[in-house]
């Protein structure tokens, strides 16, 4: 079942440090461009993952091809993703030992997010982190561990 309490959906974020934000775009106009400079801004390390613009740098950061390229742990995958390849995604981020996914608002896969949690991942669906720090008050990592 899908986290959806408030205590949960906090503590998933003062807990996160890093993300790895599928779909990011390197425009201006597009929702994940935005969510990813509010999560830095909140002190998330946020990796772009975006085949089509691999290699290019969003935010300071290197677009990645692929979850399985990264190297470094992911606590978070954010999935900017139609819901019907949300499922990939959420494959993808069990393949990666991420501790958590999100779906975005409006993905939607019950299916894939069963997986997730049968797979040990906590799952967030149908919501946007940027929103829910705005709305919980969440600092972020840096100041939560202050």
């Amino acid at each position: 079942m899908p986290l959806t309490s408030d205590d949960d959906i906090r503590t998933l974020l003062e807990e996160t440090r890093t993300i790895a934000l599928i779909g990011a775009s390197d425009r201006p106009d597009r929702p994940s461009n935005g969510v990813m400079r509010t999560l830095q801004d909140h002190g998330y390390r946020v990796i772009p993952v975006n085949p089509q613009i691999t290699g290019e740098h969003i935010h300071g950061e290197y677009v990645w091809r692929d979850l399985s390229q990264l190297g470094d742990p992911i606590d978070m995958v954010d999935i900017f993703r139609r819901s019907s390849l949300a499922g990939e995604a959420v494959d993808a981020a069990i393949a990666a030992g991420a501790r958590s996914v999100w779906l975005q608002l409006d993905v939607i896969d019950e299916a894939a997010a069963a997986r997730a949690e049968a797979a040990g991942l906590k799952v967030v669906m149908d919501r946007c982190p940027a929103i829910e720090l705005r709305r919980l008050g969440v600092k972020g990592p840096v100041d939560a561990a202050r």
